[in-house]
């Protein structure tokens, strides 16, 4: 199989985790790095210098190169563009390089609002392009087997879930965390797409949502150490409680929190017309020791609750498997998993929560997309198809 060339826009704190994912998967080959900040690249560069072994690579392998920006999108040795700038910015980098003739996958959130999800998902269509978003979370081996579970009916139909993601906000422990209060912020964008890719992934589309909504502390302090001190002034709800309607029947209810100090809540539950599926946290591929559990827990009609084997791979930290599945879907021919219609589809629903909040009604989901097949089992690390 051809390997697909990647070049990394951004190289801040989340970029080592997509440096190791383009090495361990077999399809993809790194060969640019380029970031506004020229020292960030270089070292990232050391720091693949320094894992080779770790990664049982030879010490020949072949390194990335370092670019301005501007290069990286006319280099014609990168084929896909993978886009790990601050949130504020992805939707401009994907249109930057969709435009460039480049294929896009970025991190979440895939944009800060509808109108600039659109254009991502239209700009690609018109220039023949793909472009896909995380979180790619729902292809680790703890979504996947709860995906089976539902399809293979243990649960019987779905007729509603639950979803909680309650914490205090990231101020004192991100050094920069004034965007997570910015438009665009707040629990719904940066932790929700986590939780509706689940939902979209287990149940199917949204149809219908309605919210209350509120910021709980219009001025937060940072009291991490890099800007201790510093007030932020919020801009955008931080505590947000919606109901969701899918297009299958099922009802939801789902709390996203910068606001919480503390609860006794499950991450994700569905309750089926058979019995109850309860699902780990969706920010995670499966176990997260000091996290997560990652335990998958059933209960089917009046037998006590059980805890169920993984059926799939790829339960450790795999971000950037989205880009990898993106690649394959192209040599395949197939739809991609992480799709910009999915990624659009998600941005819909956080925006249309946001407006029911606002308006105080309830908000029609314009959008919806297909449910895509679920990875094969017994993959090998490495493989997605």
């Amino acid at each position: 199989m051809r390997k697909t060339t990647v070049g990394i826009i951004g190289t801040g704190a989340v970029s080592p985790i997509y440096i190791q994912t383009c090495y361990r998967m077999h399809n993809l080959e790194l060969v640019s790095l380029a970031d506004l900040d020229p020292d960030r690249p270089r070292q990232r560069i050391e720091e693949i210098k320094n894992k080779l072994a770790e990664w049982k690579l030879p010490s020949t392998t072949k390194l990335p190169i370092t670019q301005s920006v501007d290069d990286l999108l006319t280099n014609e040795d990168v084929d896909l563009v993978l886009n790990l700038t601050v949130p504020r910015v992805h939707a401009e980098v994907a249109l930057r390089a969709l435009n460039a003739g480049k294929h896009t996958y970025h991190e979440k959130p895939f944009a800060i609002s509808r109108d600039q999800a659109k254009a991502l998902v239209d700009t690609a269509r018109a220039n023949s392009l793909l472009v896909g978003s995380a979180p790619d979370t729902f292809l680790g081996g703890s979504l996947q087997t709860c995906r089976k579970l539902i399809d293979d009916g243990w649960i019987g139909t779905p007729i509603g879930c639950v979803a909680f993601m309650t914490c205090p906000g990231h101020e004192s422990w991100h050094p920069d965390p004034e965007f997570y209060y910015m438009k665009g912020g707040g629990p719904l964008f940066d932790m929700g797409p986590y939780y509706l890719t689940a939902l979209v992934h287990l149940i199917g589309p949204v149809k219908k949502v309605s919210s209350a909504a509120r910021v709980t502390y219009p001025i937060r302090m940072i009291t991490s150490a890099k800007k201790f001190g510093k007030e932020i002034s919020v801009e955008t709800p931080t505590h947000i409680a919606s109901t969701l309607e899918f297009a299958n029947g099922a009802i939801g209810s789902m709390l996203m929190s910068f606001d919480v100090h503390g609860a006794n809540l499950p991450r994700i539950e569905i309750f089926g017309t058979h019995g109850t599926l309860s699902v780990p946290d969706p920010n995670y591929f499966g176990p997260s020791p000091g996290f997560s559990s990652g335990e998958i827990k059933l209960k089917v009609g009046g037998n006590d609750w059980a805890t169920v084997p993984y059926s799939h791979g790829y339960r450790d930290n795999w971000r950037g498997l989205g880009a990898a599945d993106l690649a394959s879907s192209l040599f395949h021919r197939r739809a991609p998993r992480c799709s910009g219609e999915l990624a659009f589809h998600i941005t819909d629903i956080a925006q249309s929560c946001l407006e029911a909040a606002e308006q105080n009604k309830t908000i029609d989901v314009r959008s919806t997309v297909e449910r895509r097949n679920p990875l094969p089992l017994n993959l090998r690390d490495g493989e997605i198809d």
